[in-house]
């Protein structure tokens, strides 16, 4: 495993906290997983395995076996951060696999028009009183065309939310790369991503890493 997967999973956790908090739902930190028995925000998880080995796993399915036995409403899911928890018995679909990344600075690359600003708003709940939170819009005249959010914790910087428009993506990285470096100076940049995602992210600099799964509870 890579050395800098424990510190990614963390981070990914303790963003994912400070949204739920920003909505007034925060969840729980145990030593091998975060759990949130609430309703999240969508495309939020439930729980974010933060630990791997027999110890952690046990613990893990400890932990979600409990949160089944709460009736969540609706589909919930578990961030597998290390891609060793096996929930198919458990009544969870593979909901998608992906790859922490790690960021480094750009050598140069494609140039754009896109103008960048950080944004103090947004139309749902977001952490904007968290100075370790930083939301970013690329725009086109008056069109957004561009985003990303930055969240820094465990001395990483966490990246996510990244929207381009598939002829922007690498410059759309590289920026967002340059954004992290002058809004969190001197700290890794790191988030996961699959696909064509991903394939921009390294094009534009990102070194993939270690996998990561989520699972998802099954359709009745």
């Amino acid at each position: 495993m890579r050395d800098w997967t424990r510190a990614a999973a963390l981070n990914n956790a303790r963003w994912c906290d400070a949204v739920c908090r920003a909505h007034g739902k925060p969840g729980r930190f145990l030593p091998p997983i975060w759990v949130n028995a609430e309703t999240v925000p969508r495309f939020y998880p439930n729980a974010v395995t933060l630990e791997v080995g027999e110890e952690a796993l046990e613990e893990q399915r400890s932990a979600i076996d409990i949160m089944l036995k709460s009736h969540l409403p609706g589909r919930w899911s578990v961030k597998d951060s290390f891609s060793t928890l096996d929930l198919s018995r458990r009544g969870f679909d593979v909901l998608f696999e992906a790859q922490w990344i790690r960021g480094t600075m750009p050598a140069g690359g494609p140039s754009t028009d896109i103008v960048w600003t950080r944004e103090t708003e947004a139309t749902s709940p977001l952490p904007f009183d968290d100075p370790n939170f930083a939301m970013f819009a690329g725009r086109r005249g008056y069109r957004v065309v561009a985003g990303g959010m930055l969240y820094r914790a465990e001395g990483v910087v966490g990246l996510s939310n990244v929207v381009a428009e598939t002829a922007d993506a690498t410059a759309v990285w590289r920026s967002l790369i340059l954004l992290a470096s002058q809004t969190f100076p001197r700290l890794p940049l790191v988030g996961y991503e699959s696909g064509q995602e991903l394939e921009a992210a390294v094009a534009a600099g990102f070194e993939a890493g270690d996998p990561v799964r989520v699972w998802v509870t099954a359709r009745d």
